[in-house]
């Protein structure tokens, strides 16, 4: 398989295996987040809803591929990749099945107490963990800790995002909607909504799973990311439609901008990865090459267009950094062309992800569906209250994957549902021991995961040496 041994071929299907369990976890512990709003007014049937937002948690990673990765790239670059390829097999197997094993573990766990929790959370947690201890062991780089801040933040953000955008929106249909009183009212078991009220409810649950498969499945794609370029860099580390030639011709193109605007240490980041490109035409096509020298080749200049991309990305986004607009356009689109040789999924990795993602919604949701729908407010969900849980969740998670963020919808709609109950009736309106059980697990996740991976990791490096 891809050229490997058969022991370490055994060791990347097994980690493949893990990525599955981990993003099929994700989709039924995320599941109740978009089906728990239309099964709890009563808009769709339980089976009906499940089914729907699998196909739209399939769809929303599937279609991702056609606006980028940037989620998954995230993931990526939180751990030193650089540092990581250069290991035995054994090292790298360790630290990915560590994080993997410490996802599994708290998702399952959580799910079977049927607390909402954050599969983000979770894997950041993981990765963050099995980072420190390979840091300890090893030294060099480390976590990306620059990546991390920013993630942490969206994911600490966001939970307030949803309390107090839902309540805004709440106050706004109040004052908005004068008739139709309906719509603030708990549903009549057994009955239907009006029609207009079930289109809006679909339509937030749709929104919902569509994004959270845009957002959350990149998460799954990231880690396969991570398992391909550690065992395959040679084969994965850069697009399998790298064409250096045209790559070779964006670092010149964006060297010639740079130069009219005298950007002298711009220029020394674009001559370093010239370079590094230069050094892989030579050993590309060059069968004496040792196949480690090779490795360390690519890594070397994935690593360097990655850089440059960040400073130059950087660069662009002060609007007076450049005297000339037209330099700017130019450096601004080579840059993106350069994003590709590196920021990239096979196709028939997203399709694997999305599938686990879309089957797993449609499995186990019910544990979580109950906690979100009956025990976060101590009366029934009213449609304005599912309606604006859903639509801020759905807003709040779409602009994260555009702004490259892993965000947790768990948080955010449970948080949302929580802030349409204080809406309605205030804080008293909340079940404090439900509020509380979030909060903890809120609070642990982070700690718990990065034990139990650094845990992980350090047993089975001492296994598998």
């Amino acid at each position: 398989m891809f050229g490997l041994e058969t022991g370490i071929a055994a060791l990347f299907i097994l980690c493949v295996l893990a990525v599955c369990v981990f993003e099929f976890a994700n989709g039924f512990h995320d599941t109740a987040n978009a089906v728990a709003t239309v099964i709890y007014t009563g808009s769709l049937k339980p089976t009906y809803a499940i089914v729907w937002s699998g196909l739209w948690n399939f769809i929303g990673l599937f279609l991702s591929s056609f606006w980028g990765y940037k989620v998954a790239m995230g993931i990526v670059s939180l751990l030193p990749l650089n540092d990581l390829v250069l290991l035995s097999t054994g090292e790298s197997v360790s630290l990915v099945l560590g994080i993997l094993l410490s996802g599994i573990m708290w998702n399952l766990g959580t799910w079977y107490f049927g607390i909402p929790c954050s599969s983000s959370h979770t894997l950041i947690g993981s990765i963050l963990g099995g980072g420190v201890v390979f840091l300890l062991i090893h030294g060099g780089a480390g976590p990306n800790w620059v990546k991390a801040s920013e993630i942490g933040l969206s994911l600490l953000i966001s939970p307030l995002i949803g309390f107090s955008v839902t309540i805004l929106l709440m106050y706004i249909l109040r004052r908005i909607i004068k008739t139709k009183k309906q719509i603030f009212k708990e549903p009549e078991l057994g009955n239907r909504p009006p029609t207009w009220i079930r289109a809006i409810l679909i339509t937030t649950c749709t929104l919902v799973s569509f994004f959270h498969g845009n957002n959350d499945g990149q998460k799954g794609i990231g880690l396969m990311l991570i398992i391909l370029i550690t065992f395959m860099p040679i084969q994965f580390a850069l697009n399998s439609e790298f064409d250096s030639a045209k790559s070779l011709e964006s670092l010149n193109k964006i060297e010639l901008a740079l130069t009219r605007e005298n950007k002298t240490d711009l220029l020394m980041n674009v001559n370093e990865t010239k370079a590094h490109l230069e050094k892989y035409q030579l050993t590309k096509d060059d069968s004496i090459v040792p196949a480690a020298d090779r490795k360390k080749t690519i890594v070397e200049l994935r690593t360097s267009i990655s850089k440059l991309n960040k400073k130059l990305s950087s660069e662009l986004k002060n609007p007076t950094a450049m005297d000339s607009k037209e330099n700017a356009e130019i450096i601004k689109s080579e840059v993106a062309y350069l994003k590709n040789d590196i920021e990239y999924s096979p196709k028939w990795v997203t399709i694997m992800i999305a599938l686990c993602l879309g089957l797993g919604t449609m499995i186990g949701w019910k544990r979580i569906a109950i906690t979100i729908g009956e025990k976060i407010g101590k009366r029934h969900m009213t449609y304005a209250e599912g309606a604006t849980a859903e639509l801020t969740a759905a807003a709040t998670i779409g602009l994260s994957s555009g702004f490259g963020l892993p965000v947790s919808t768990t948080h955010v709609l449970s948080s949302g549902v929580a802030g349409a109950m204080t809406a309605s009736k205030g804080v008293k309106n909340l079940q404090p021991d439900t509020i509380k059980s979030i909060a903890i697990a809120w609070i642990l996740t982070l700690p718990v995961t990065m034990i139990l991976a650094g845990g992980f990791y350090y047993i089975l490096q001492l296994l598998l040496k």
